[in-house]
């Protein structure tokens, strides 16, 4: 009975606050595309606290009737839209039109999906996230080398340069969260500074889609993306822990990312590496241990009209180099080319002495955006980068501690961009930047510098139009003009200055004469113009037909004009040239491409034509107060690269997959008749996956690399004096290695822990076979073999 009593009092309290309420009122709204301002049909809107629903019609309008006054919360969905969610208060009849983003394009922004290109017309490949993750203790350089068409110039085992179809350097852009990578990057043995574990995504572009990030990317762009997070109220995170017998090392990493239901989300990662010195079939090569610290984070507000993005990183690398490289004197630098063992080798050791290398690097950036209805998207971004490199050579004494090359370069750019998107198959990308560099050689090294002090100013302007003359056949074309300018201040000997000509050639730019040396104050400037055209075709049967035509311009980097010294981390003498003009290139792409689990392929052949190419030549050795050291110049011939990537799947059964690759190329120096020098040999690839995603998603995958001897190479050996033998002797620094076949195994499961949580365990063995090889891209391929066997542990984390 008092159950009852309560159960009316409780009735007719509701009742009474029922007919309180007005519950009479009517929303109304229309969902209309943001872009071209048409309305969206078939759009689901949803009142979350009041369960009802209901869809937008033909011409865009929706209606709920009988609403009570208070909060209204909407998700507003449509294909290929990004999902809307809306707070609204009802005090009254209410008409509301809500935009959505009727683009897929756009929505891939926001949920990424690893098979999305860039662009339609653009000729690339990607890294997934899954399997960035299986090199986590290793760099970009070896983790990009699984892409066909991509290799790398080495230095050592640790510090491994991107090349893409024989192409590094200042030739090939990285682009990491936006923002264009300057780093040293013209150094053969400067590895980008970047640390793979605050990656999920990595695009290789081969073609020329590239001229909104820069006039230059000859080689290709390498662009480095951060994961674009969903809008609830969420925090996970993942860590990860690698152990290597080789070397005696590893790494750890761990990140964690917060987000909101109003848009705003932050991420935290940080990772720590550190080995020891690594070992080769037969020996330890001393000094070539490594330690690197690197953080980002990374805070923002992504919401449908507008949005900002934070990021900073630092990574902090120190890198020992090989002992052996650096020679006393002229008959022990011979001895060491053309003997097949080193001279002496040590025990193990975590220790990093001299000489070695030292970088500390930091990127910041913030960018905005803002949305326009019926027109387009406007965005900002302001970047920051600071970078320190020292280097530290051998036998200095109490100086030892003193680096001989100690360069700290700074850069900071403003780039505005306008997409311009209203019109139903024509969109616009319309940009702008300003960029000021500053290099300054930090005085105190009691060495000349091998890079001056300069200043650098970019600015250019650009246009890309992308049109779709149906739904399977697009155009893309742009136009960009670059002006740089660089202002230098440079110490040389006055014999040098007039040996090179240079007090005939440039007398405008000579100043003070001191004794045996004369300032100078090096300016030049530039004017480039750079183009793209492409073009994609699809049909039904999931090919795809690419065509890339870009005319590309690079200027000669601060190395290419006033090196002048040793390098201490690449153990030569290098000389660069004022003479030395920019490089015009013209590239060619094409690409037939199959997309199918079951069986798909990528076949593309390539073509450059590169005038006035710049190229790093060996001509001979000499003998400084540091040692004996061989002699590299720069010069610049017409040159042609030419090759072909292919890349293959095929499904063998629901549980076994074969993957392959294989990348010819070749390379010619036009002006004299001969290769190129450093072109990468063939190799291909074979891989058999066995997977079974029924029992903890175990895997197995066994993979075969093979590298041919490069027959095509020029020959740069010469004949030299032994002040030791008091004989001419020959010096062979052009020969290639021969060629090798290595295998690797890899085994991983993945455990659940939770709902939301896993455990993954992995092993994998690296050069199985402990096989004894060189790489003829390695500069220290004179001085010991590569690595051998490694066994490998990985635990990873997912919370």
């Amino acid at each position: 009975m008092q159950k009852i009593f309560f159960l009316c009092i409780a009735l007719f309290l509701i009742h009474i606050n029922t007919a309180a309420q007005n519950c009479n009122f009517n929303f109304r709204g229309k969902v209309t595309d943001f872009h071209v301002d048409t309305p969206i049909i078939g759009a689901s809107i949803q009142l979350l606290n009041l369960n009802k629903f209901t869809t937008s019609n033909l011409d865009g309008f929706f209606e709920f009737k009988g609403l009570c006054e208070g909060k209204i919360e909407l998700e507003i969905q449509h294909i290929a839209c990004e999902t809307r969610k809306i707070t609204i208060h009802l005090k009254n009849n209410l008409f509301k039109e809500i935009f959505l983003e009727h683009h897929l394009e756009e929505l891939n922004e926001v949920i990424v999906t690893t098979n999305t290109k860039t662009t339609t017309t653009s000729i690339e490949q990607t890294i997934k996230e899954d399997v960035l993750e299986n090199y986590t203790d290793k760099s970009l350089g070896d983790a990009l080398k699984s892409i066909s068409g991509v290799s790398s110039l080495n230095t050592g085992s640790t510090i491994v340069k991107p090349m893409i179809h024989g192409l590094h350097s200042s030739r090939v852009l990285i682009i990491n969260n936006n923002v264009r990578l300057f780093d040293q990057e013209w150094g053969d043995e400067h590895a980008p500074n970047f640390d793979l574990n605050s990656s999920n995504r990595i695009d290789v572009i081969k073609g020329a889609n590239t001229l909104k990030y820069g006039n230059d990317a000859i080689g290709g762009l390498i662009l480095i993306r951060g994961k674009k997070y969903a809008a609830k109220d969420s925090v996970f995170g993942k860590s990860s822990i690698s152990l290597n017998s080789n070397g005696f090392g590893g790494n750890i990493n761990t990140e964690i990312v917060k987000t909101y239901s109003t848009g705003y989300y932050g991420k935290f990662q940080t990772s720590y590496k550190r080995f020891g010195d690594f070992r080769a079939p037969n020996y330890y090569l001393t000094n070539t241990g490594m330690e690197n610290l690197n953080a980002s984070l990374r805070f923002g507000y992504n919401s449908f009209e507008k949005g900002f993005e934070a990021y900073y990183s630092l990574v902090n690398n120190n890198f020992g180099i090989l002992q052996l490289s650096h020679i006393g004197n002229v008959n022990d630098l011979v001895q060491a080319i053309n003997s097949s063992e080193p001279r002496n080798t040590e025990d193990f050791s975590h220790k990093i002495e001299n000489p070695k290398q030292t970088i500390l690097h930091h990127l910041g950036k913030i960018e905005a955006y803002k949305r326009f209805k019926g027109f387009g998207k406007l965005s900002v971004q302001y970047d920051f980068q600071l970078n320190r490199r020292k280097e530290y050579d051998l036998g200095r004494g109490n100086r030892e501690n003193t680096p001989v090359i100690d360069l700290r370069l700074f850069t900071t750019s403003i780039q505005p961009n306008l997409h311009i998107d209203f019109l139903p198959n024509v969109k616009f990308d319309i940009g702008l930047l300003g960029r000021f560099q500053q290099n300054n050689a930090v005085a105190g090294t009691r060495s000349r510098p091998l890079i001056p002090d300069y200043e650098k100013i970019d600015a250019a302007v650009y246009s890309i139009g992308n049109y779709k003359i149906d739904e399977t056949t697009e155009i893309n074309a742009g136009i960009r003009y670059d002006y740089s300018s660089i202002d230098a201040n440079k110490t040389y000997l006055l014999a040098d200055w007039k040996k090179y000509n240079f007090d005939q050639l440039f007398p405008e730019f000579e100043g003070e004469i001191d004794n045996t040396r004369i300032k100078t104050n090096p300016k030049f400037t530039f004017h480039n113009v750079s183009a793209s055209l492409n073009f994609s075709k699809r049909w039904k049967n999931e090919l795809t037909f690419l065509i890339n035509y870009g005319l590309g311009n690079r200027v000669p980097n601060p190395s290419e004009l006033y090196s002048d010294g040793v390098h201490h981390s690449n153990a030569r003498f290098e000389i660069g040239y004022l003479n030395i003009k920019k490089e015009i290139a013209n590239k060619f792409n094409l690409s037939l491409e199959r997309k199918n689990d079951d069986f798909g392929f990528i076949i593309s052949p390539y073509y450059k034509r590169i005038n006035g190419f710049i190229q790093l030549i060996p001509t001979g050795i000499t003998t400084t107060i540091k040692g004996a050291f061989p002699v590299w110049e720069y010069d610049q011939v017409d040159a042609q690269i030419f090759g072909i990537d292919i890349d293959i799947n095929k499904k063998i059964n629901s549980q076994l997959d074969y993957l392959g690759n294989i990348s010819l190329i070749k390379g010619e120096n036009i002006t004299q008749d001969i290769p190129l020098i450093h072109m990468p040999s063939t190799n291909f690839s074979n891989r058999i996956v066995y997977t079974n995603k029924q029992w903890h998603d175990l895997t197995f995958s066994l993979r075969n690399t093979t590298v041919l001897r490069q027959n095509d190479y020029p020959n740069y050996n010469f004949n030299t004096f032994n002040p030791t033998t008091q004989q001419e002797v020959f010096v062979d620094i052009s020969s290639p290695t021969p060629a090798y076949s290595l295998f690797d195994f890899s085994a991983s499961a993945t455990l659940k822990t939770s709902h939301k949580g896993s455990l993954k365990l992995e092993f994998n063995i690296e050069n199985i076979l402990n096989v004894s090889y060189r790489e003829y891209l390695n500069r220290f391929r004179f001085f010991a073999d590569e690595l051998g066997r490694n066994l490998n542990i990985k635990i990873k984390i997912n919370y």
